[in-house]
């Protein structure tokens, strides 16, 4: 049996390297590892008796990139998942998505630079004198790198999360200047879309909080749901986490205000899983729901203690009572773009 055009196209996609200087491509060992793990998750292992019948797991303490099985025409064995089990296509689409993304940041943690004092050294006027002038040198470099690399996560996910959802629902996500949704206010200009499916635009969020953001970004989480309506779609907001909370309410009645549909807490893993279907939802469970929720449950608040130290070859943090040890490149340090001075900075000092 041969491949599809769509499916062709999907086993391309998800072997090419990609345009960010970070990016990763699949090797043949690690694609075969991708293939055996998806059939045992589908339950069609037998079919493959050459691969081992207990892959590992894809989530683990090993580095990502030890994640291979060697020795094996990976192509074949993709040709012969998608003929025994409905939408490993769509599957593997999505696995392997969700594995570069998880070598690239593997790599960005190996080699994000160290920063350097033109960097950080004025920041350092904020609290000089509170610490020796050596510890707090080393406290402006550690807390921008750990800001640099959560800045690069919050990047990365951004071009994950909700693409692998929108695609394991049978829809697609669509960036603003592609979006047949388009702003009321001025409909030269589009909506980024989570996901659409047919006649529906869905926003998807992990969670809601009551935190009080910027009051603009706030309007416009408000009015996307006028703005789907608008342009002939129907806003879905799915909401997976259920804590009560009055933005919460707030957004879901915008939502319903617009003739729209709501999907919070379990309802939402129920109508994700409906979309889906039976191969899509096991991937949903297994990769996304399964993770998020024990991440929710376990996020008390209150942070654990942590130590980290910078050696040569390693950087080692301790968080409680496990070990995340990051192996490094050695790496130049960059510029930073100039911080961008304050609208009302000359009303801050008297007199100027």
């Amino acid at each position: 049996m041969a491949l599809s055009k769509a499916q062709a196209a999907i086993w391309q996609k998800a072997r090419s390297l990609g345009t960010s200087g970070q990016a990763v491509a699949l090797t043949n060992d690690t694609c075969t590892y991708i293939i055996a793990r998806i059939a045992a998750d589908l339950g069609v292992i037998a079919e493959f008796p050459r691969l081992p019948q207990r892959p590992p797991e894809f989530f683990g303490k090993e580095p990502s990139r030890n994640l291979a099985i060697q020795g094996h025409d990976c192509k074949a064995l993709f040709t012969h998942l998608v003929s025994v089990s409905t939408d490993a296509d769509v599957y593997f689409a999505c696995l392997a998505t969700l594995h570069k993304a998880r070598l690239k940041y593997e790599r960005i943690l190996s080699t994000q630079p160290i920063p350097t004092l033109e960097q950080v050294g004025p920041r350092g006027l904020l609290q000089y004198g509170k610490l020796s002038g050596e510890a707090l040198a080393g406290f402006l470099f550690w807390r921008k790198w750990f800001f640099d690399i959560d800045n690069r996560a919050g990047q990365e996910t951004g071009y994950l999360f909700e693409p692998i959802i929108a695609y394991a629902m049978g829809g697609t996500p669509a960036p603003a200047s592609k979006s047949p949704v388009r702003r009321a206010g001025d409909p030269t200009k589009g909506r980024q879309v989570d996901c659409l499916l047919d006649d529906r635009a869905y926003e998807l969020k992990i969670r809601v909080t009551i935190a009080a953001s910027g009051q603009g970004r706030w309007q416009e989480e408000l009015d996307f749901p006028v703005d789907c309506r608008g342009s002939g779609y129907t806003p879905v907001l799915v909401c997976m986490d259920s804590t009560p909370n009055a933005k919460l309410d707030m957004l879901a009645e915008a939502f319903r205000g617009q003739d729209g549909e709501v999907y919070v807490g379990e309802a939402a893993w129920r109508h994700l899983d409906e979309m889906a279907g039976n191969t899509m939802s096991i991937f949903l469970e297994k990769y996304v729901r399964a993770p998020i929720q024990d991440l929710l449950e376990k996020a008390d608040g209150t942070p654990p203690d942590i130590t980290a130290k910078w050696k040569d070859a390693a950087i080692e943090i301790m968080i409680g009572d496990d070990l995340l040890r990051i192996s490094r490149e050695q790496t130049e340090g960059v510029d930073a773009p100039p911080d961008e001075l304050p609208d009302d900075v000359d009303e801050g000092i008297p007199g100027s």
